[in-house]
């Protein structure tokens, strides 16, 4: 005779074929995988979108500051109408009363060139570090995206994951408690049995409802990035290769995001750029030499008026002597501010150097935390099918089997919640160094698989 299943392997079971609700489970032939969801985070993150025109509005700094050393040209006129009535006397005309009415009128072309501004120049120097700040902050915002859209999307599968496990342990529960009741009926059992079981299965399904609600928020989080997707996604297939980070060097990796972190790139543009700013302010002492250059034409229809044609060359010099103290302050200003980016710098390194040992450190626990996981299944599963042969025996509760089936369950999502975490730990390694490609994504992206999908909510 065959042995039925028996009931201690029955939850891994139900794990894997239990048949979810039709919003989740009715799923087409095709999944999104992560690099796709990628390709629409990249078309219509608006976090993205905003680094990038922040970047094209800072670029715009260079020909403003070079348009200061570079000629202005202006032309101005001016046009009047004039009514004059005059009443008067004069020891050769005597009295007199005169009216006239004439037009004037005014056309000026000046040529202004600054000769020497050394606030300028320094201007014009400072925009090349703004602007390599405003683009490795940029190329951060990139960065940034991909980690946010890998979080997010794995988020999604992870809330999934805690949704079937809550499913299943849910109808394991109400097997439980079906047959407490048929057990109580024929005197097998005390009535205390029942409710242990009828407690156990209400909490199994407020559970469930909690878990469903976190799905749904977590696939609220990933279209708060990519949009209002409805597309169901990859889940993490069977293989995944548990490799250390290569080279298995912590402080190779420290040394290469300190060399190549953009936060800590812009960071040192944003320290020069205040340096350079104390020479901008403390050129405030310094004289300034402007070129002029001009014709003028004047014409009036007045009767006793002059016609004139005026042409003009020359030097404008300001040396400033005295400004009530404003260039010393604004100098004393400006190195505080210098300091307090060399700190903000000294902040960055200090936080990209713990943010790398953590993500490395973070991949080798994840890697021995994923066989513990693994060992800790296989512990719960044979403590489950003692705990329930003790049962019938007599020497185990039905409160014990709640309690080893619960932990089962629990053991086999800490096990999926593990290999999520050592891919994250990778990304966010990568992202550490600045090494994080589209190419990088692709290689987790291998592990994910189309036979397996997690559908988006209804609404």
């Amino acid at each position: 005779m065959k042995k039925p299943l028996s009931r201690a392997r029955r939850p891994l079971a139900l794990l894997c074929t239990l048949a979810l609700p039709a919003v989740f489970w009715a799923a087409p032939a095709h999944a999104e995988d992560l690099l796709q969801i990628y390709d629409l985070a990249v078309k219509s993150d608006p976090a993205l979108r905003e680094a990038e025109q922040s970047f094209y509005a800072t670029r715009e700094a260079k020909p403003q500051a070079k348009a200061l050393l570079l000629p202005n040209f202006g032309i101005s006129g001016s046009a009047e109408y004039n009514s004059v009535e005059s009443r008067g006397s004069n020891p050769t005309q005597g009295s007199f009363d005169r009216s006239d009415t004439f037009d004037r009128t005014n056309l000026s072309a000046v040529v202004t060139q600054s000769v020497y501004n050394r606030g300028d120049w320094m201007r014009l120097s400072q925009s090349d570090d703004t602007i390599a700040q405003a683009e490795a902050q940029y190329q951060s915002a990139e960065i940034d995206l991909m980690v946010r859209t890998t979080e997010a999307y794995f988020g999604v599968l992870e809330a999934s994951d805690q949704v079937r496990v809550q499913q299943a342990l849910v109808a394991a529960d109400e097997r439980q408690l079906e047959q407490s009741k048929q057990r109580f009926e024929v005197g097998l059992v005390a009535i205390t049995d029942v409710n242990d079981n009828q407690a156990a299965f209400d909490r199994s399904r407020a559970n469930l409802i909690t878990a469903e609600n976190n799905l749904n928020n977590a696939w609220e989080a990933l279209r708060r990035i990519v949009g209002p997707v409805q597309v169901p996604l990859a889940r993490l297939g069977e293989r995944l290769p548990l490799t250390p980070p290569e080279p298995n060097d912590i402080n190779v990796w420290a040394e290469t995001a300190l060399a190549n972190n953009f936060d800590i790139a812009a960071a040192k543009a944003a320290a020069e750029a205040a340096r350079k700013d104390i020479e901008i302010q403390r050129s405030g002492y310094y004289p300034s030499v402007n070129m002029q250059a001009g014709y003028d034409l004047s014409r009036t229809g007045a009767e006793f008026g002059t016609d004139t044609d005026t042409s003009f060359i020359g030097l404008n010099v300001n040396i400033p002597l005295y400004q009530g103290g404003a260039v010393a302050s604004s100098t004393r200003q400006a190195g505080h501010q210098f300091r307090a980016a060399q700190d903000r710098l000294d902040q960055q390194r200090r936080g990209v150097t713990n943010q790398v040992k953590d993500a490395f450190r973070g991949i080798l626990s994840s890697i021995s935390d994923v066989k513990a996981r693994q060992a800790a299944i296989v512990s719960a599963r044979s403590s489950l099918e003692s705990t329930e042969a003790g049962l019938e025996v007599g020497t185990r509760t039905q409160v014990d089997v709640l309690n080893a089936q619960r932990n089962l369950f629990e053991a086999e999502f800490q096990y999926l919640a593990a290999r999520y975490n050592y891919i994250l730990n990778g990304i966010r390694l990568h992202q550490a160094t600045s090494t994080l490609t589209r190419d990088v994504l692709a290689k987790g992206n291998a592990w994910l698989t189309n036979e397996d999908m997690v559908q988006p909510p209804a609404y």
